[in-house]
């Protein structure tokens, strides 16, 4: 790569341009295919809280509601109910393997494309389900579907936008995430008062709605340079790259991404490269963050949160309207990440966001022990069960600026071309495997750890913010095939990388060297 040039406050190069209309609109649509992962997590637990959906399916659930006297906390506790929700998180885990060849071998827009194709096939399933193996095979076809998608679209975005953008443009994504779960709870609640019975089918097949929007979208989407590259076309990933940056001035940058790609070209098996020591923070960062990012507890209160809040005791129609409730302040929050996340860059997001977790599951856990104790019976008063779901909303909030967005944006913009789609099909896989173990696992879990459930998890949340504390760098203004600078200035992970793994020009080596030091808030 060349050398040289003007180091930036992030530890990279400034490289010219500006974020321009044509970036700007591409990004707008490849974000799109967030919505049906977001879809996906807002209809399910407002569907499994339908009567009619839960009698047709689902009747021993249904019977055991009906029930005046049943303990709160087990209700709902059904293997097969459950497993109707995590199928799908199986589904797309072994997906993001075959979608990371896809994007390797044919691009990333072509990705996008199976996956919006595939959910439109399961949403048709769903919609017209005759019985619980049509409803699960619908639920797999979804999950192939966002399995293509979660693994190719940060990684798209991450690759269009300029370096000191890609933060904010990265986070569409889990915006549009947030505006598919906040359509979905709306729908659900509108589906919910259809006197027929069938609002069930309408929630379910208008999962078709975002799928059409991403499967449309991404046949009009360019490819990324580094994707023409990767695959052998150098001119036309120039004169992309020109048009992205708005500029003629690409030289850099250009001279940058062929460097990457000479080296991605050299790599025959990225699976077996990416378990290579100078790949260690990387490998550790894919495995780590999306792990975490389930065992915050979020997917628990969005799968569920219709049944949640009617678990604490509202009706029908209020679990389903304070679920809303939850789904906005998940939208503004975002937006608020989007804002801020290349100002103050995404440690100290992480940092805030996990301590307002951490103390909002405290005060749930509390709250909720406090009225149902042990036995999980009891009435809970409107002004009582108004301050679980205003603490509700703070952990969302804190959880919708950190690691909801952060969770997909730092595991997409860490990895080396030469094994980026390696890595991203390990955070989706990494993340749909534990998605799957919770929303398999968490209604039996609310049974037997009752109030304690909101403990556990604010456990989870405390070791996860040391661990972003003691082993994340900043990445923020970092252009991305130059992230090898930061891991080489952490004073951990820099053990990991010895000097001839840095293939950047003297200048850099040396500011490398001389970051070595610093710990991970300066690295």
């Amino acid at each position: 790569m060349a050398g040289g040039a003007i180091v930036n406050t992030g530890g990279g190069k400034d490289y010219p341009g500006k974020l321009t209309l044509f970036v700007l609109l591409t990004c707008v649509v490849a974000a799109t295919g967030g919505l049906i992962f977001g879809y996906d997590i807002g209809i399910s637990g407002g569907v499994t809280s339908m009567d009619p959906f839960l009698k047709k399916f689902f009747p021993e659930v249904f019977r055991k509601k009906q029930e005046a006297k049943t303990n709160q906390y087990c209700k709902y506790d059904n293997q097969l109910l459950q497993t109707f929700t995590s199928s799908l998180y199986l589904a797309a885990l072994v997906a993001s393997f075959f979608a990371a060849t896809v994007t390797r071998v044919l691009g990333r827009k072509w990705s996008m494309l199976v996956g919006g194709l595939t959910f439109l096939v399961g949403a048709a399933l769903n919609g017209a389900a005759q019985n619980v193996a049509m409803l699960i095979i619908g639920r797999i076809l979804l999950g192939i579907g966002v399995g293509f998608a979660n693994q190719s679209v940060p990684v798209y975005l991450s690759e269009m936008a300029p370096a000191r953008l890609r933060g904010t443009l990265n986070i569409g994504f889990q915006l549009m995430i947030t505006i598919g779960i906040l359509a979905a709870e709306l729908i659900n609640y509108g589906t919910n008062k259809i006197k027929a019975g069938y609002g069930w089918r309408v929630s379910l097949a208008l999962a078709a709605v975002p799928a059409a929007i991403i499967t449309l979208g991404s046949l009009f989407l360019p490819d990324t340079p580094n994707s023409l590259l990767e695959r052998g076309h150098p001119e036309e990933a120039r004169r992309m790259l020109r048009r992205i940056r708005g500029t003629e001035d690409i030289g850099e940058e250009y001279a940058d991404l062929v460097a990457a790609s000479e080296e991605a070209w050299q790599v025959q098996h990225p699976w077996r490269n990416i378990l290579k020591r100078r790949y260690r923070a990387q490998l550790t960062m894919a495995v780590m963050i999306p792990f975490f990012q389930q065992l915050t507890g979020i997917n628990v209160i969005m799968f569920y949160a219709p049944v949640l809040f009617e678990t604490l005791g509202f009706k029908n129609d209020a679990s389903l309207m304070s679920s809303v409730i939850t789904g906005l302040v998940n939208v503004f929050a975002t937006v608020v990440s989007i804002v801020t996340v290349d100002r103050v860059g995404r440690r100290k997001l992480f940092l805030q966001g996990g301590a307002q977790m951490i103390v909002c599951q405290l005060v749930v856990g509390t709250l909720i022990a406090a009225k149902f104790g042990t036995s999980g019976t009891g009435d809970i008063a409107r002004g009582y069960a108004a301050v679980v779901v205003v603490f509700i909303c703070a952990y969302v909030a804190g959880f919708a600026w950190s690691w909801g967005p952060l969770g997909w944006l730092v595991p997409s913009e860490i990895f080396p071309l030469e094994i980026r789609p390696a890595g991203q099909s390990i955070n989706v896989s990494v993340n749909m495997f534990f998605t799957f173990c919770i929303a398999q696992a968490f209604l039996t879990m609310l049974c037997h750890f009752k109030f304690g459930l909101f403990y556990f998890f604010a456990g989870w949340v405390v070791i996860m913010t040391v661990f972003i504390a003691l082993f994340l760098p900043e990445t923020k203004n970092v252009p991305i095939e130059e992230m090898v600078l930061v891991w080489r200035s952490h004073w951990f992970w820099k053990k990991f990388i010895a000097d001839e793994d840095v293939h950047v020009g003297g200048n850099h080596l040396q500011m490398a060297k001389n970051g070595g030091d610093t710990k991970g808030a300066d690295a």
